[in-house]
Parts: C-alpha cells; sequence; structure tokens
C-alpha cells in the first residue's frame, strides 16, 4: 500500500517531560526509544503527558476548531484584516469560490489531530507490555485518559469532515474513509471505558470519568440530532446519556462560578493607569466550573516550545490595545444581531462582548475585514494600560504564540443545560441556575427555550455551530444566512452567506486537497467542496 505522510511521527516526539508550571509545560526528550520506554509506571505516566501535549497542539495549527466552529456560525463573520488572505471568509460563507487557492485551509488542522491520535493509539497499543505492579485501577485509569482524548479529536474532526480515515492503532497504511457510525462507535466506546473507569477525583488538567460522561452526552446529542437517530450507535440510549449528566451533578465536584464575568480573564479585569496593572477577579483556571480544558502556559522560546495558546491572537482587536484589552488579527468580528438579542439585564451580555462604540473605543477600522463594531470578550488576548501584552510582560517570547488562556472545552452550565434538554426530572433547577447566574427570571424549561439559552450563555465558546447543526443542517442553514452590510477597510460590503451553500455541503468542511492527492484519490472530498 501507499504510505501516507499524515500519520508518521517520530517516536521521540511521543515523549515530553513536565516542567514547572504545569505538567503539560514540556521539553522533547531524544534519549527514548521503543526498545527502552513503555516498561514502568514512570513511562506510562510520561506517554499520557505526551498525548495531552498532542491534544493541545491540535489547535495551535492551521484554523483552530473552536474559531472555526464560531466562524461556521451565526455568531460571528470570518474577520480578519482587510489585506489578509480570504480563507476565514471562504470558512464563513461555505464558499470555495471566495478563495479557490484555499484548498488547504485545514491541512495542519488534519495532520495535527492524526498526530495527535497516534501517539494515543501508541500508548494505548502498548499497555500490556508495561509493568503496572498490579495496581489496576492506575493502569485503567492511563488508559482512560488515552481513550478520551482519542474520542476528543475524533469527535472534532468527525463533524467537521464526517467520513474521515480510522486509525485505533499506529499506522502508515492508505486506508479509506470509514463509515461515519464506524467512527462514532470508537468514540462512544472510549467514552463509556473512561466513564467506567477514568479517576472519580478532580485534577487540574486531568481528565476523569466526570468529563468522559458530559462529553459522551454532547456526542450522544450532536449524533442522534445531526443523523435523526434515537441512540448513539447501538451503544448509548438517552436515558444512559442523562444518567451519566445526572452522576456528574450528583457527584458534588463542580457548581457554577457565582458571578459569569468572572469565568474570562477580560470580562473580570480592571485596568489601573496609576500603577499600570490590571486588578482583576477571575475565578482562575481550573475553576469549579471547569470540567475539562486544554491547558496553555508561557511560551518563553522558539525552540520546540509550543505550549502557549497561538490562536488567542486571531480573536483580539486588530492591531490595536485598548486596556485590559490587548491586540489581535481581528477574527470573528461579532454579529450586531447577537448582541441585541441578548435582554438588556443579561450579565453576559457585557461579559461576553466588546462593545467598540458603546465602550468609547477610538478603534481604527482601516485594516479591519467586515467590521461590525462588536468581537468577543471571552477569548482575547490582554494587555496593561500602557499597551503593553500581559503574556510577553509575563516573559512569553510574544503575543502571538504566549497567551495563556485555557480552552475551556467543557464547563458545569454545559452539564446543567444537557441535563435539561434531555428531559432531566430536575430541569425546570436546572435550568433556572443558569439564568439565575445571569440575573435573569425563570422562564419555562422547554427545549426551545434551552436551546436559545444555549446561544447566550455559550457565546464564543465553540459551541453554537453544533447546536445549530444538531437542529438539523436546514434549520442551521436558514439561521445562518444572511444578507448584510459589513465594512471592509472603513468601506461598505455586502456580506452574502447563502443557505444553498450550506445545505449542498450538509455543514460539513473541505477535505485537504493534500491529503486527497497524498491518497492518490483513497480519499474523497465532500459533497459541495468540488
Amino acid at each position: 500500500m501507499k504510505k501516507l505522510s499524515i500519520y508518521m511521527l517520530a517516536l521521540t516526539s511521543l515523549f515530553l517531560g513536565a516542567c514547572s508550571d504545569s505538567f503539560l509545560d514540556s521539553e522533547p526528550t531524544t534519549s527514548l526509544t521503543d526498545g527502552n520506554f513503555y516498561k514502568t509506571k514512570d513511562d506510562a505516566e510520561l506517554a499520557i503527558v505526551g498525548c495531552y501535549d498532542g491534544v493541545q497542539a491540535i489547535y495551535n495549527n492551521g484554523i483552530a476548531f473552536p474559531v472555526l466552529s464560531e466562524v461556521a456560525s451565526d455568531n460571528c463573520f470570518g474577520g480578519t484584516g482587510n489585506n489578509d488572505g480570504l480563507n476565514y471568509r471562504m470558512i464563513d460563507q461555505f464558499d470555495l469560490q471566495v478563495s479557490p487557492g484555499d484548498v488547504d485551509a485545514l491541512n495542519n488542522n488534519w495532520i495535527a489531530y492524526y498526530k495527535s491520535i497516534y501517539r494515543c493509539n501508541v500508548l494505548l497499543q502498548k499497555m500490556d507490555q508495561i509493568d503496572w505492579q498490579e495496581d489496576t485501577d492506575y493502569r485503567n485509569n492511563i488508559e482512560s485518559q488515552a481513550r478520551f482524548l482519542r474520542a476528543y479529536a475524533y469527535f472534532d474532526m468527525v463533524r467537521l469532515w464526517e467520513n474521515i480515515p480510522l486509525l485505533t492503532e499506529p499506522s502508515s497504511d492508505n486506508i479509506p474513509q470509514a463509515a461515519v457510525d464506524s467512527t462514532y462507535a470508537v468514540i462512544a466506546e472510549d467514552l463509556m471505558f473512561a466513564a467506567e473507569n477514568g479517576a472519580e477525583t478532580v485534577e487540574a488538567g486531568r481528565v476523569n470519568k466526570w468529563a468522559a460522561k458530559s462529553l459522551l452526552a454532547r456526542v450522544f446529542m450532536f449524533y442522534t440530532g445531526y443523523y435523526g437517530e434515537s441512540d448513539l450507535v447501538g451503544k448509548l440510549t438517552k436515558a444512559e446519556a442523562l444518567q451519566g449528566l445526572e452522576d456528574v451533578i450528583a457527584s458534588g465536584n463542580y457548581g457554577l462560578v457565582e458571578e459569569f464575568k468572572n469565568l474570562w480573564p477580560a470580562a473580570s479585569s480592571t485596568p489601573n493607569e496609576a500603577t499600570n496593572e490590571l486588578g482583576t477577579t477571575y475565578a482562575g483556571k481550573d475553576n469549579m466550573e471547569t470540567i475539562f480544558s486544554i491547558k496553555y502556559n508561557i511560551t518563553s522560546n522558539y525552540d520546540g516550545d509550543t505550549d502557549g495558546n497561538h490562536w488567542l491572537v486571531m480573536l483580539g482587536l486588530r492591531t490595536q490595545s485598548f486596556s485590559p484589552y490587548g491586540k489581535g488579527w481581528g477574527g470573528c468580528t461579532v454579529l450586531p444581531s447577537l448582541y441585541s438579542a441578548f435582554a438588556s439585564d443579561d450579565t453576559r451580555k457585557e461579559a461576553s462582548i466588546i462593545a467598540i462604540e458603546e465602550e468609547g473605543l477610538d478603534f481604527d477600522n482601516s485594516d479591519q475585514r467586515e467590521y461590525t463594531g462588536y468581537t468577543n470578550k471571552k477569548y482575547t488576548p490582554l494587555a496593561l494600560p500602557d499597551g503593553t501584552d500581559v503574556a510577553e510582560d509575563n516573559g512569553a517570547v510574544n503575543f502571538q504564540i504566549g497567551q495563556v488562556q485555557d480552552y475551556v472545552a467543557m464547563r458545569y452550565a454545559d452539564v446543567l443545560l444537557m441535563a435539561a434538554e434531555l428531559g432531566s426530572a430536575n430541569a425546570q433547577s436546572y435550568f433556572d441556575e443558569v439564568r439565575g447566574r445571569a440575573g435573569l427570571d425563570p422562564l419555562t424549561a422547554n427545549v426551545a427555550n434551552i436551546l436559545a439559552e444555549r446561544r447566550y450563555e455559550f457565546a464564543f465558546e465553540g459551541l453554537r455551530y453544533w447546536d445549530l447543526l444538531r437542529q438539523g443542517v436546514s434549520t442551521a442553514a436558514s439561521t445562518i444566512a444572511i444578507s448584510t452590510t459589513v465594512q471592509d477597510g472603513g468601506v461598505d460590503f455586502q456580506k452574502v452567506i447563502s443557505s444553498s451553500d450550506i445545505t449542498d455541503k450538509r455543514g460539513l468542511m473541505l477535505i485537504p486537497q493534500t491529503q486527497i492527492s497524498l491518497s492518490a484519490g483513497v480519499l474523497k472530498q465532500n459533497d459541495g467542496w468540488n
């Protein structure tokens, strides 16, 4: 068979040692080989750190999944600079003709996902040769973490591209795309194993059984919604998905942070010009609401140190800082319709969106594409009053790759709303808890209201697009479709997103042409992107 370079990863790149700030802060170790590794519990610990590092690296390549998910939704336009390439606009409009040369817009994403999956597969393949010292619980915990991380990566991929090569062991063979149910079966089995065998304790940066139960419910809800099925490929019923969420709630390990704004660094920061500092009420990383997050730390050099958040800079205000908001590349400009849709007394409105004119920011939009007057506040770089980037002030190599804000992939509010949507006997109290934190009065906890609430609660967290798709492609397409005027470099531009462009592609993304070429045509492009 032909060999696919996307699956090939030097063995030494798997082995990563931990540094001071977090177990994810790592440097490559090149003295380890397949012959002298995977022997001891210490080796297993080092290998699982490598798996976490692989997942961390996924979003530092290409158009990061959290960013793409917002660009594709009705929350944001592509944005970026007026003279930048048009890859963000192409994704936003589901139209390759916007930028025909961007057939590889997601190639780096594809490569990074398979590198991450490779690391997990290698560790899982080597489990039987490790001396676990009869510590079955520890072995099961390591396996649970590796299987969760593999499932997490595959769930991103199957939503983006649907039919993808499915690898459950290391391979460089040129294999065809798997049937979608086969991929979902692996995801379900991996998460069910982790839900049964994962740790019950909460450890910062590590996944546990509660994270697995939470993600399993998310997978169930997307699969059954998008494909119109009653269960998750025969592996999980609605009642079982709900029970998993109830278990997370009953565990008592998690809760809602009292004030919504304190979940987000920028929303909870106040500049002090006299001291050139930021005061903050930020609840911090790994707060009581965090169930699973992708961890980031200071990147202090270019020598293989990629622990910083590389994608956060895409969401900063275009090349300008207004403390506490730092500069960035102007991606994901926010639709005014979202800003106006928030209730006036909803505390999430101010905590989630930078309203440029309302906040009196003297922003120059001459280099901003698709300017709307609004951008996101949840994920944006921080700047001191004198304009210095906070990450750089703390030793990062530069503001582009040194940001440290984690991506909170799953938080407790999501568990409450998913449980309510799935029909928990406590649906009303769960719904009231989320709305009450936002300063809102109770509302009937029916599915329509819960789905509407999710947009306000999780705006800019990478969930909205998939929430729309699981209501049906036609619903997503009609909701996202728009014809409106924005400004490109200060000049009016008619922005059009056609519902047919979304339905023709069934909401899926284009498979990178490089991967199709490397496969000699074994891989087939998704409909509508040819």
